[in-house]
């Protein structure tokens, strides 16, 4: 009878174990983790505080002289945030003036960006005379950011001439004199 309970006994044992081991780990495992990236297309001009600009001509002091235009200004800078769709894999940045000032050529040129981004960066058009058509200041933005704030992104130049001067769209026989004359220059940035 000994043997017996001991035989059950020892069976009941060896089904627990069993039992317990079939619910035992494997060796690996695994899970789902999604993930969400928005499609981003931001543009803005730096420092923002100070972003209007000041440019205009002295009167020539002798005869049979031009006038003179302001030293170009170096103060903005364009900054961007940019993730691409699987649909358009490049985007573009353009530039419009609202205003043409009679005689007047207003030209913009966007460096090389420089600063804190990363990503694919866009690609400068170089020098620029602004018109109210859409032109094409950056092209070729990927997923890219710029960096934030002054001396982060495109450093803008702006300058002014007197028309009918080289790549100029403006005559210096249009020029009238005015004390101020404000354009309003706005960027877009959009899908190639």
């Amino acid at each position: 009878m000994k043997k017996l309970n001991l035989t059950i006994a020892m069976s009941v044992f060896a089904l627990a174990l069993s039992g317990n081991m079939s619910a035992q780990d494997l060796a690996t495992d695994n899970h789902t983790v999604t993930i969400s990236i928005p499609e981003v297309a931001l543009v803005d001009i730096e420092p923002s505080a100070t972003k209007n600009i000041t440019l205009g001509f002295t009167a020539p002091t002798e005869a049979g002289n031009p006038i003179v235009p302001a030293t170009a200004n170096t103060t903005l800078w364009l900054n961007y945030s940019s993730i691409k769709s699987v649909a358009d894999p490049t985007r573009n940045i353009s530039v419009t003036m609202n205003a043409i000032i009679p005689g007047v050529d207003l030209q913009v040129t966007a460096a090389a960006a420089t600063g804190a981004g990363a990503g694919t960066l866009g690609t400068s058009a170089g020098l620029l005379t602004l018109s109210a058509a859409n032109q094409t200041i950056i092209s070729g933005i990927g997923s890219a950011y710029t960096g934030n704030g002054a001396n982060n992104g495109h450093n803008l130049t702006y300058a002014i001439a007197a028309g009918s001067g080289p790549g100029g769209v403006a005559a210096y026989a249009d020029l009238q004199a005015t004390a101020t004359v404000a354009a309003t220059v706005t960027y877009t940035i959009s899908d190639n």
